[in-house]
């Protein structure tokens, strides 16, 4: 299994935080700019301003020539004129300098955390907190559900993968706003909150018209168990199904607790079923771990970054490589599940099943920086076995079928029972 001592890839859907699937593991050392305070300029009223503002004095030489002054002249202006002086906050001023660096990339997976952010999305990976449980995303630019997390408030209260969330309210925050501009760490911060309150999301599901419509969701604990296994028989035959919802810190142990159960069945079982539907992907080399169970040779992906390309070849217990497979995926399924799904289907030449997933191919790595916020950075896109990146649009199933809601059995797990 893949390992990294310090620098730990991560795949990122959306953000995860509270809502779902979180971002980058991969830290640097804390930078080296410093920051001065320097007095202000007097106030319309003709007095200095008691507040200060801060400079950075550390800039790289190579960045020494880039001119600074729209902002400062900015900056004081908001200090000297503004009408509501109480809302001015230079710490959030500067955050939100740097997340507008970040967002003038037009890179919605490419964003600044702030320390009480970036603490929050490292705590997210544990796998419990308070929450509705949806995974975010963008579709054309909207923010979007990616995918609700299974038995949460959000799939409770009907939300499904694919709704656009055009609107968000919440009383007790004083909150009821738009969702348009906001990045994802916004849009965790205001969907996020205390366990029992309630928010309520206006959303648009494309394929029912352009009706919008509200769904009100009350807060709660969010536990995310990244693998569950049932066995399942359809036409003489008996499959182990698991379903892997996410790649996080408990993965590779509950990972490992499945598989011996299914090794104990000895050969009752017939055929693995691999559902990764609503995995919005999660750590790297959890995914490099579970695609070197059925596989034991071969690059599982590439990485093709801007100073060069690697390969992560198969590094596994290969437990399972004398097992029929199929993977069942969906437009929930997003990065990390994406790799192993793509893996498979080029070495093995396992088929997929269900719907074409979400289409989330590059590579953001998280740099701690100085005071504890967070730099979620695009450094590369995955490359599957042949050479292919992952489309936009998603990887393209072998069987298109969609699950009935309204029916006992589950449709795709059946068809892909019937493939084997």
């Amino acid at each position: 299994m893949i390992k990294f001592v310090d620098l730990r890839n991560i795949i990122i859907v959306g953000l995860v935080f509270a809502l779902g699937v979180i971002v980058g593991q991969k830290y640097l050392e804390p930078g080296s700019l410093q920051f001065l305070s320097r007095s202000l300029g007097p106030t319309q009223n003709g007095q200095q301003p008691d507040t200060r503002s801060v400079e950075n004095i550390g800039a790289p030489t190579e960045l020494e020539n880039i001119n600074f002054e729209q902002f400062w002249e900015v900056w004081q202006v908001l200090e000297r004129d503004y009408l509501e002086p109480e809302k001015l906050d230079r710490q959030e001023m500067v955050y939100g300098a740097i997340q507008g660096l970040t967002a003038s990339l037009g890179d919605a997976y490419t964003m600044y955390l702030p320390p009480e952010q970036d603490k929050r999305a490292a705590e997210d990976l544990a796998g419990s907190f308070y929450g509705v449980g949806i995974e975010l995303g963008y579709v054309d630019g909207i923010l979007a559900i990616v995918a609700p997390l299974r038995g949460m408030p959000a799939e409770q209260a009907g939300a499904q993968a694919g709704d656009l969330i055009l609107r968000v309210k919440d009383d007790a925050k004083g909150l009821d706003e738009e969702t348009t501009g906001w990045s994802l760490a916004e849009a965790v911060d205001n969907i996020r909150g205390e366990k029992g309150t309630q928010v309520q999301l206006t959303l648009l599901r494309p394929e029912n018209g352009n009706e919008p419509f509200e769904l009100s969701i009350p807060r709660g604990e969010v536990v995310i168990p990244s693998v569950e296994l049932a066995f399942v028989e359809h036409n003489g035959k008996r499959a182990a199904h698991i379903m892997l919802s996410r790649f996080g810190d408990r993965t590779e142990s509950e990972w490992d607790e499945a598989v011996n159960k299914i090794l104990a069945e000895g050969n009752s079982v017939d055929a693995i079923l691999l559902d990764m539907r609503n995995n919005p992907g999660g750590y790297f080399d959890e995914a490099i771990y579970v695609t070197s169970e059925f596989v034991n040779r071969g690059t599982v992906v590439s990485q093709k970054g801007r100073y060069g390309s690697k390969a992560f070849p198969v590094d596994g217990k290969g437990r399972l490589i004398n097992k029929p497979v199929a993977v069942l995926v969906n437009k929930g399924s997003a990065s990390a599940s994406e790799i192993v799904a793509g893996a498979l289907r080029d070495l093995l030449g396992t088929e997929l099943v269900g719907q074409p997933t979400f289409g989330k191919g590059t590579v953001q790595d998280r740099r701690q920086l100085t005071g504890g916020g967070g730099l979620h950075v695009t450094v590369a896109k995955w490359l599957l076995p042949e050479g292919d990146a992952i489309p936009e649009d998603g990887l393209p199933v072998d069987h298109e079928i969609e699950n009935n809601p309204e029916t006992e059995q589950d449709e795709v797990v059946i068809r892909a029972i019937e493939i084997l």
